[in-house]
């Protein structure tokens, strides 16, 4: 258990040095979702180091150990969640639920980490919108519109020389969470809209407060620098020139979602936004006392399997598995497969540890006698396609306890 305090180490959300670490893995891939195209380069792939701190001035969650600099956001970053049935109903919902919220009609959309612009490309075509994607890892082949008269794409990071591209609505889904000086790129989003006040801003993250409180170590990983609550979130980007117009969470509750409109005052008292830090507390402390345990019961369940005979694969390939795999040392030999309907996934390994990753129809010839789902929220949906297949393995989730 960890509990120690340093002084070396400033908050990049608010700047305080109270910060205690809580949680401490070392070597651990420092990419999650890269086409890793061999078991050799899977397992031989440059590893860093994680080390959790809690800001206990502002509750913002962040790798202390983080190197930006090895990071490889390209074409072959292959993080799209589009191939699931579940997910695309969440997409498409969430994307109506906005043109609807804030009036998208007609608007000038900007997209920060828009993968491969599947949700901007839903708020144009279903609002009638115009918008700009911005990501390194876009791929034109892949965009499910191509560039065209509503939407374009620019394949980099969006920065300072693109502050000038503003538009009415700047959306950003699950990329902040990858970025280490938070502070400093809410600040930059800040300064794009400063010339259009009535520019709405949606943020989407991880729901840090779902991960330590379920004990979600499969959840935690390199690429995964930065961990807001509710209220972390909402004072990050009040102290950053924003009044917060809606806060939710959702998908099961791990997502968080922000609305923000730029204001030229800062609010008088940022803990008049949600106060979750006592709460945020007593989970991390709980996190911290209790994630051996959860380590400990997963490697016997799985000792238990291979002891039977039994065959196991994971049910998702991304980053949930690389945690969950390189956290626990499982090697091929226990696990030797781990399965993803996203079919450009198909043949390729498992950063860190090696498992090959194969499309559902190899279980049709491998026949698993347990499958564990990486996301909870896909469990209907993972029993669904192997019933249709005609398989009947033991279907546990991830968070099984």
């Amino acid at each position: 258990m960890l509990h120690s305090h340093t002084s070396k180490i400033s908050c990049p959300g608010c700047g305080s040095i109270d910060i205690k670490i809580f949680y401490e893995i070392r070597q651990v891939p420092v990419h999650s979702v890269l086409l890793l195209n061999s078991r050799s380069e899977a397992e031989n792939y440059p590893r860093g180091d994680i080390r959790l701190g809690f800001c206990q001035g502002c509750g913002f969650i962040f790798n202390t150990a983080f190197d930006p600099g090895v990071h490889e956001y390209s074409s072959r970053y292959e993080a799209t969640q589009g191939y699931s049935p579940t997910f695309n109903a969440f997409h498409k919902n969430l994307a109506q639920t906005l043109i609807d919220r804030f009036d998208l009609h007609g608007k000038r959309i900007i997209e920060i980490g828009c993968g491969q612009g599947e949700f901007l490309s839903l708020l144009c075509e279903l609002g009638g919108n115009t918008g700009i994607g911005f990501d390194p890892a876009y791929v034109p082949e892949r965009s499910p519109v191509g560039q065209n008269e509503r939407v374009s794409f620019i394949q980099d990071f969006y920065s300072e020389k693109y502050v000038s591209t503003g538009g009415d609505f700047v959306c950003c889904k699950m990329t902040l969470e990858h970025i280490p000086q938070v502070a400093d790129f809410v600040g930059m989003v800040r300064r794009s809209v400063e010339q259009n006040l009535q520019a709405t801003i949606f943020f989407q993250v991880p729901n840090a407060r779902y991960v330590f409180g379920e004990i979600a170590f499969w959840d935690i990983y390199y690429e995964h620098c930065s961990y807001f609550s509710l209220g972390s979130l909402a004072r990050l980007f009040a102290r950053s020139g924003f009044e917060v117009i809606d806060l939710w969470k959702d998908y099961d509750d791990q997502y968080l979602m922000i609305a923000a409109r730029p204001v030229s005052e800062r609010p008088q008292n940022l803990f008049a936004l949600p106060d979750d830090m006592s709460e945020l507390a007593q989970e991390i402390d709980h996190f911290s006392a209790q994630y051996p345990h959860r380590l400990a019961a997963w490697r016997q369940k799985i000792a238990g399997f291979t002891g039977a005979g039994k065959k196991v694969v994971l049910w998702g390939g991304g980053s949930k598995a690389v945690a969950f795999l390189t956290t626990l040392g499982i090697t091929t030999g226990e696990i030797a497969y781990a399965i993803d309907i996203n079919p450009h996934k198909t043949g390729s390994f498992i950063a860190g540890t090696g498992q090959e990753i194969q499309s559902p129809q190899f279980l049709l010839a491998y026949r698993p006698d347990v499958v564990i789902v990486m996301n909870p929220v896909y469990c209907t949906e993972v029993r669904q396609a192997l019933q249709q297949m005609g398989l009947y393995p033991e279907v546990m989730a991830v968070n099984s306890h």
